[in-house]
């Protein structure tokens, strides 16, 4: 078997989520250990994979010669298990799993159920199942079961490791309050749960700053009406950025608001811990595991009144700020590097 490997991906692998991240990383570390790593990055739609994905990821994996690796991201993976079938008994396919994609916020049960399904029967193919935490792990044995898909494939986790960063100034005494939220704006990661809490917030020394791309339109829609509804004017949409803009943004942040429905993982948690930042988040899909109990607050997904609650909190009470940035600054001295999670891979 030769040392090459194809890495496939859903459109191109430059752009700036977690996922995304994770697999050029990956690709690094990959490329750090010798292998000579190809980057097919496919158009069309997934995970609902339209005539024109299709079309790709069946060419790219019949100019693959026998027995060569793939690592086939899930959101390409899910989508076409019958070709994933197809192409098992000759070539080495590694599934990359970051979340199951019927556990997306927002689907109605019978969509749910299909892509459930769908990445099921992907799985059932495979050589070999990586995915990006615990959870993650637990929830495809549990789907596997409730549905009865047998799958075989040895599974393994590698979290995503995190760069090291400078920290984060803490606030001074009678200074305006920073809160940070970096998340691409769809109904997963909540930002339209975040713009009522802190409408209700009585506080008034504090700003928040959201900074994501915008990957549904009509939920961006939805979070700028809100904003403008309640005139939260101390509320800023940024949209995407680069990262000497992401990182002044943490520069100047003093907690970092999470107010996702579902994660994976979650690596933006372990990015504010990285700079000394404490975090308040919910308890959806893998965060009550990523975030260590003393560096931050959480509550569970959707509930504004219990957000509310715990970001006047933070805002009014400077013991616990002090208190959770202590738990967040040692937090930041167990974090695994990239090159440690690289290596891992």
């Amino acid at each position: 078997m030769s040392n090459r490997v194809t890495l496939m991906v859903a459109g191109s692998l430059d752009q700036r989520t977690g996922g995304y991240v994770y697999d050029a990383r990956m690709v690094e570390a990959l490329r750090r250990h010798g292998f000579a790593v190809d980057v097919a990055q496919l158009d069309g739609h997934f995970p609902d994979a339209c005539d024109v994905a299709t079309r790709a990821f069946d060419q790219t994996l019949d100019a693959l010669g026998d027995e060569e690796r793939i690592i086939v991201d899930g959101l390409v993976m899910g989508a076409l298990p019958a070709s994933v079938a197809r192409h098992a008994p000759r070539l080495d396919i590694t599934a990359l799993v970051h979340h199951p994609l019927g556990d997306e916020q927002g689907l109605d049960e019978a969509t749910s159920k299909r892509l459930h399904l769908s990445e099921l029967e992907g799985l059932s193919s495979v050589s070999r199942i990586i995915v990006t935490s615990g959870f993650t792990a637990a929830r495809l044995e549990a789907l596997a079961k409730a549905y009865g898909v047998e799958i075989t494939a040895p599974v393994s986790v590698v979290e995503p490791g995190v760069e090291r960063a400078p920290m984060s100034p803490a606030a001074a005494e009678g200074e305006e309050l920073r809160l940070l939220c970096v998340a691409t704006l769809t109904p997963r990661k909540g930002q339209d749960v975040l713009v009522e809490a802190l409408s209700r917030v009585r506080a008034e020394a504090w700003r928040c700053d959201l900074f994501g791309g915008n990957r549904d339109a009509a939920f961006t829609e939805r979070v700028e009406g809100l904003i403008a509804r309640h005139e939260l004017s101390r509320v800023t949409l940024h949209g995407e950025c680069d990262a000497a803009t992401l990182e002044a943004a943490y520069q100047g942040a003093h907690v970092l608001v999470l107010p996702s429905w579902y994660e994976g993982y979650g690596m933006v948690i372990t990015e504010a811990l990285a700079h000394g930042l404490p975090v308040i988040t919910t308890t959806g899909g893998a965060l009550a595991q990523t975030l260590p109990h003393d560096a931050g607050l959480s509550v569970a997904p959707g509930d504004v009144e219990a957000l509310t609650t715990k970001l006047e909190c933070f805002l009014s009470d400077s013991e616990l700020r002090h208190r959770l940035r202590e738990g967040a600054i040692m937090a930041r001295e167990a974090l695994v590097d990239w090159q440690a999670a690289g290596d891992a891979f």
